[in-house]
């Protein structure tokens, strides 16, 4: 495979898994390419024309260098500079992969955040509250990531001539869609039961042995899980924590998320709803392994590094 097949096998595994559903993912890609043909000639050639095929700005192919065969990957939660050495002295690798955005991946990160309003809405909060209640949320993610180096990596990859690329969202639904199939599944009527569920799982089984497995951030063992839903797993980054007041009202008793800052916390608490946290990196592993699992179905060996914890199934 080229890093170019490698990436749209990615974006193809993303909007597979998507939670908006293939539907969701089709109207999604005919508005951005509506919104191109609106614009001026000026505007149309500062446009990122990759969102008329890619639903997802923080998954992108970062570094090209057009090699012919990508026989070994190196894949990691953050790809920084260290990273890259290590590749470079492993002598093999020809393809760095990251998990977490960099370059022009990460300077757009906020425009996959439409993704939760919709994923929201097919949960029972009315679209036009839960777009109205992100849209602050996105434009301050907007700004927050704004200042940053985006391209110091990037930067790093193009001088030891490693092929780079990011897989945020894409592993993100991956890892999403396996959770939503296995609460179908297990049915978990406690808290309890759903972290018992989670831990079943290889990534969180073994998170619980560096301290850092699943845990209870609101709500109690033995309290009733209600509607479960996994609204904080994809979708870029946390949301707006006003939203927690709209998703009590839909009849929403339970979320599952990778990390949760304290004044959100807080503000679930406050409309009583419970929160499992399943862990950011043994989630981040979770669906990074998925992708590395067809990745290597294909015939690309696969190593692992920066946190990712590797199981295959």
């Amino acid at each position: 495979m080229t890093t170019k097949q490698i990436y749209e096998l990615a974006v193809n595994m993303g909007m597979k898994s998507d939670l908006r559903g293939e539907n969701g993912v089709k109207k999604y890609l005919e508005r951005a390419k509506k919104q191109f043909e609106r614009l001026d000639k000026n505007a149309q050639a500062e446009f990122d024309k990759e969102k008329m095929i890619n639903p997802y700005s923080d998954t992108r192919v970062l570094v090209d260098n057009k090699k012919k065969v990508i026989k070994k990957v190196l894949a990691g939660i953050d790809i920084d500079g260290s990273e890259m050495l290590l590749a470079k002295e492993m002598g093999d690798i020809d393809l760095v992969i990251s998990h977490h955005p960099s370059g022009k991946a990460l300077a757009d990160l906020h425009s996959v955040m439409d993704l939760q309003a919709q994923v929201l809405a097919d949960y029972g909060v009315p679209i036009n509250i839960a777009e109205s209640v992100l849209r602050p949320r996105i434009s301050e993610v907007g700004r927050g990531v704004s200042p940053i180096n985006h391209n110091r990596s990037v930067d790093f990859a193009r001088h030891l001539k490693l092929d780079y690329m990011c897989t945020h969202t894409i592993a993100d639904n991956l890892g999403a869609d396996f959770l939503v199939k296995a609460i179908k599944k297990e049915k978990p009527e406690f808290v309890s039961d759903l972290i018992a569920m989670l831990k079943k799982i290889p990534e969180y089984k073994s998170a619980v042995e560096y301290n850092a497995g699943p845990k209870i951030f609101v709500g109690a063992p033995d309290n009733s899980c209600g509607k479960i839903v996994v609204t904080e797993f994809t979708g870029g980054t946390s949301g707006a924590k006003e939203i927690y007041e709209k998703m009590a009202q839909a009849g929403i008793g339970t979320i599952i998320g990778m990390h949760m800052s304290e004044e959100h916390r807080k503000e679930a608490e406050k409309y009583h709803l419970n929160v499992v946290i399943a862990g950011h990196m043994s989630s981040d592993s979770l669906g990074m392994n998925l992708f590395l699992d067809k990745l290597e179905e294909k015939g690309v060996k696969v190593e692992v590094c920066s946190g990712l914890t590797r199981f295959k199934r």
